[in-house]
Formats: structure tokens, C-alpha cells, sequence
């Protein structure tokens, strides 16, 4: 990053105003992380004009001083020479594999419903980012107008209006879909499951990412399927080199990817990237189920496109939910299930007949009255600046050698510990300090990443959080000693 060289006597103004502006970040006055002043202040200070606030603003962006945040304003970025490393690559075995991680995942469920635990391993927002009183007067107004609003079964594919919201919101997906494209499920989970369950059958082969979310190989050995590990970068994705080679190799007959923040990686993948991966698995007649539960989650805008906005053949499927932005006590998810539709309806029936109608009805008018394209800015805002600060205290907290994600949307750290450090035994110890955290490698089901953990920011800052991180960091110094 270059320096500022002009004097605050002379040169343009804007180049004044930034000079100012680098003078408190070299004093310690801005930090990394901190919200510089808005542009109607820095004008009013300097007495200058907005256009040259904001033309400084600009130049320190293009600098690498600044970050700019949608409906947020300015913030100071960690300056290149200073940036946390990322996380590397891991080989991992292509060879298709059973694996499951109960034991680890019944203990992370034991300590969410612990109030004594700090719960920097589950995979949930706080709930006072939520918009829960809203959703309770939607709630009791569908009550009073519809008496009978759970007394009669709402069969597949669910609830028309909610549907009808989803597609409408498709075009920020780059989608065209109808209200008959897509089913309700109970949550993203499910429509993972009867995903694979319409598309494959015991004993086939999966191609998954690695790291991927746990549920993900879960669900897969739970459905006798074997699942196959490809090379992912922590930026780059999946390479698809390696997905085509396995392809070849084992006769995979589905695929599942997160195109859009990924969990644990937090990326977004690129158009360019995501038309590439439809081509390849369509070249191959593989299905490829996207997971988009995190996508409404991007910190840029605009939300950015799916995988499925580039499918031709109807072989891509399309899950995600409200779980992880709105309600995860709603369990309401869908799927666009492509040509797959009619099975996946037909298992929805058989697996518990319908989802619930209530909650249906209270986010399709939720949806509809724009409450969501509110809640989503204001949330999307929260996280960015969380993930920053979270990011920035592991960095100050934990041993030489720790390297961190840098996601583009979600909440989710990926962090690659040093060597030494095994992820199981610090989860163990961690959870001895009333702390969850979540260790790398069940995430793999080859059982990589064992220095790796993954860490949810999505909790509201105080002493206690911070408190914590510094308290993982010190469990990690002890096995290093």
C-alpha cells in the first residue's frame, strides 16, 4: 500500500482531507475496523464540499486504506502490508468414503441449549438481530383472521403465497422461476435430503467440497451414499480439474456445492466459475444440488447470481431457507427442484406429508409486505462489521502461525491453527471453559484438517465473547508449549 505523501498545507483538497484522514490512522486514533467519519462531517470539518469528501474517501479506498459498506458508510481496512493470512489449501484423498461425526455434533447440540455456554461453534445469529417482534404481530394477526389456519393439511408443494414470494425474489438469484417450480421443506436440511434422495440412490458416489458442512456427509452417510472430497481453495472454490477426474473416476452421480458464502470458507465464487461448474456436471449428466442457505448473506452488493441461473437441463437444484437469516425455530426451507420437481414432492409426502402452514403464512406475508428486503441490509451490515472485529481480535488472541478466512458473506471463520495444535483436543478443552467451538475435521470426511477450526460470529460483541476468543487463543498457546 502506498503512503500518503501530501502535507495537510498544500496539494487538492481531497488529498488534504486523506492526509488527515492517515495522519489519526498512523496515531492509533482510527483502527482497523473503526467507522470513519461521514462524508456531511469531514465537510463540515475541513470546509470542504461533499463531491471532495467524498472524491478523498475514494481515493483512500482505492488506496487500501478504506472499505466502503453498503448502507453502512466507511471503515478502515487492515492495511495490505498487515492482512491476516488465509487459510491454505489441504490435500485431501479422493477415494468415496462412509464417515459420520455424531459424537461431536451431539455435543455441540448439548451445549447450544446450555445458557452457561458461549456459542462460538453453532451455527446461528443472536437472536436479537432477528426481527422477531414483527414476526409476532404478522403471527398473532393471521391467528385472529384465520381461526382455522392448521386445520387442514397444506400437502405439497406448500403454501402458494410463500411460493409466490420466493419466485419474485428469484430474479436477485438470476433465476425465472414460478411458484410451481419450487417445494417448502422443513428447513434447508431437508431439502438437502430429499435432493439426494431424488437424485441418487444407497451406495452411489458424491462429490462434495472440502472443507463442506457437516450435515452435508452426514445426511449422504445417513442415505448409504459414499461421498468423494475435491480440492477446494479458500477463495478460488472447488477445483473443477479435480471434480471432473473424480467424475470420470468413481461414476459420481451428484455433486453439492455452495456457490455463495460458503460454510465454512465464507466465499463468493464468481459468474465466470459458476456457469463453468453447471457446464462440467451437465457435460456429465451429474445432478449438482446448490446449497444457498448464506447467499441473501453477501456483504457486497448486488446479492449475487446461483449456480442454477445457468442451468440449461433442469439438472440443478436449488435449496435454501429463511433458518439462518429470519427464524430458525420456523424450519421453513425450499427447494427448485429443476426436472427433479415431481420426485421431490412426492418424497416430501412421504417423509412427513407437508410443513407446517402457520409459519408459511406469516413469512409469505412477511415477504410480501418488504419487511425482509429491510431486516436483510440491516443484518447484512451487522455480520460484515462483526466478522471484521471477530477476525481481528482471533488475529490479536491467538498463537503465531493462526491464519483466517476472509469471508465475502455469512458468519462463519474458517481458521487454519499451527501445525502443533490439534482442533479435536482444543474443541475438548474448550468445551471444559463453557465454550463451543467446532474442530476441522468434521468437515472432511477423510478426517483432514485437523489443526483447522471454524468459529460463528454471529453473536452480539461483549465482554463475555471476547473474553472467550481470548480464552480459545490461550488453550491454543497450551498445546504449543
Amino acid at each position: 500500500m502506498s503512503s500518503v505523501t501530501v502535507s495537510p498545507s498544500g496539494g487538492p483538497l481531497y488529498l488534504r482531507v486523506a492526509a488527515n484522514v492517515t495522519e489519526q490512522m498512523a496515531k492509533g486514533t482510527l483502527r482497523p475496523g473503526d467507522r470513519v467519519p461521514s462524508l456531511r462531517r469531514v465537510s463540515q470539518q475541513h470546509r470542504v464540499s461533499m463531491s471532495t469528501a467524498l472524491q478523498a474517501y475514494v481515493w483512500l479506498e482505492n488506496q487500501g486504506y478504506l472499505e466502503s459498506r453498503p448502507q453502512s458508510g466507511f471503515y478502515v481496512r487492515t492495511p495490505f502490508s498487515k492482512l491476516i493470512p488465509e487459510p491454505q489449501s489441504e490435500t485431501v484423498r479422493s477415494k468415496p468414503m462412509a464417515i459420520g461425526v455424531r459424537a461431536v455434533i451431539a455435543n455441540l447440540i448439548e451445549s447450544a441449549n446450555d445458557p452457561r455456554h458461549v456459542p462460538l461453534g453453532a451455527g446461528n445469529v443472536t437472536p436479537d438481530w432477528f426481527p422477531g417482534r414483527r414476526l409476532n404481530v404478522i403471527l398473532r394477526d393471521i391467528i385472529r383472521r384465520y381461526p382455522q389456519h392448521s386445520m387442514r393439511y397444506d400437502f405439497p408443494p406448500g403454501y402458494e403465497p410463500l411460493r409466490r414470494q420466493i419466485a419474485r425474489r428469484a430474479t436477485d438469484r438470476g433465476c425465472n422461476f414460478s411458484p410451481r417450480d419450487i417445494t417448502i421443506t422443513c428447513g434447508a436440511q431437508e431439502a438437502l435430503n430429499l435432493s439426494l434422495r431424488a437424485v441418487a440412490r444407497p451406495g452411489d458416489v458424491i462429490a462434495v467440497e472440502s472443507p463442506t458442512f457437516f450435515a452435508i456427509l452426514e445426511i449422504a452417510a445417513s442415505l448409504g451414499m459414499k461421498t468423494v472430497e475435491v480440492p477446494t481453495h479458500p477463495q478460488n472454490g472447488m477445483d473443477l480439474n479435480e471434480l471432473e477426474r473424480a467424475i470420470r473416476k468413481h461414476r459420481v452421480k451428484a455433486c453439492i456445492s455452495m456457490t455463495n458464502s460458503h460454510n465454512p470458507l465464507g466465499y463468493v465464487l464468481s459468474d465466470e466459475y459458476k456457469k463453468s461448474l453447471v457446464d462440467l456436471t451437465a457435460r456429465h449428466d451429474v445432478a449438482l444440488i446448490e446449497d444457498d442457505v448464506y447467499g441473501d448473506l453477501a456483504f457486497q452488493a448486488p446479492r449475487p447470481r446461483t449456480a442454477k441461473s445457468f442451468d440449461r437441463k433442469g439438472l440443478v437444484l436449488l435449496c435454501s431457507s429463511f433458518s439462518k437469516i429470519l427464524c430458525p425455530g420456523y424450519r421453513i426451507g425450499w427447494v427448485a427442484g429443476g426436472r427433479f420437481r415431481a420426485e421431490i414432492e412426492q418424497l416430501k409426502f412421504l417423509t412427513n406429508i407437508f410443513t407446517p402452514s402457520l409459519q408459511q403464512m406469516v413469512l409469505a406475508e412477511f415477504l410480501e409486505t418488504g419487511g425482509y428486503t429491510r431486516h436483510l441490509k440491516r443484518l447484512c451490515t451487522l455480520l460484515s462489521t462483526q466478522v471484521d472485529r471477530v477476525r481481528q481480535a482471533i488475529a490479536k488472541y491467538f498463537p503465531e502461525g493462526t491464519r483466517i478466512s476472509r469471508p465475502a458473506g455469512g458468519y462463519m471463520l474458517w481458521i487454519e491453527l499451527p501445525a502443533r495444535v490439534d482442533g479435536l483436543k482444543l474443541y475438548r478443552a474448550a468445551l471444559v471453559e463453557n465454550i463451543s467451538v467446532l474442530p476441522g475435521t468434521i468437515f472432511s470426511a477423510t478426517g483432514a484438517y485437523k489443526n483447522y477450526i471454524r468459529v460463528n460470529c454471529g453473536q452480539t460483541w461483549s465482554e463475555v465473547y471476547d473474553r472467550a476468543l481470548l480464552t480459545v487463543g490461550r488453550l491454543c498457546a497450551q498445546q504449543l508449549s
